[in-house]
């Protein structure tokens, strides 16, 4: 991809969100901005993945996540999911499981639970459409979007 199309995809602008996800014992997050709402009956929304993510093979055999919309004060929160680590991903931060077992962190804006009914790799990234299956909605502030954080993925390899 040319570089003027790599300036082009910054301009998109999109929410950061942390995906969480559960398989078994292991719990596991990240941070994602590939993100939409697809339908409203059903309630579904789609989130992009990379198959080299843990987060990914989690995903394919748990079959669940929770999507969490995060406030633009809660930046330093983003880099507990930026690691490798998955074990140090929840340490310090409030979180309890949901329905499914899925993460859901406390002290996010809004929370989404999914169990996913479809995914497909049209490109380089999966995407997974989950049907939300609990929802809720915690602090009251601004979520935080591209235009806000420095750590934005735009596609480069």
């Amino acid at each position: 991809m040319n570089k003027i199309w790599l300036n082009a995809f910054g301009k998109m602008t999109y929410g950061i969100y942390v995906l969480t996800t559960r398989y078994g014992e292991i719990v596991n997050g990240m941070i994602a901005s590939w993100v939409t709402q697809v339908s409203f009956d059903p309630p579904q929304i789609l989130v992009a993945v990379h198959p080299n993510r843990y987060t990914h093979h989690l995903l394919e055999h748990s079959g669940i996540f929770s999507l969490h919309v995060i406030a633009d004060s809660q930046q330093e929160l983003l880099a507990l999911f930026k690691g490798p680590d998955a074990s140090k991903k929840f340490s310090g931060i409030d979180w309890k499981p949901g329905e499914t077992g899925c993460p859901i962190l406390l002290s996010s804006v809004a929370w989404f639970e999914s169990r996913i009914k479809e995914h497909y790799q049209p490109g380089n990234h999966t995407l997974y459409v989950g049907e939300v299956v609990n929802a809720g909605c915690g602090i009251d502030e601004t979520p935080l979007c591209t235009l806000d954080y420095e750590g934005m993925y735009t596609g480069r390899a």
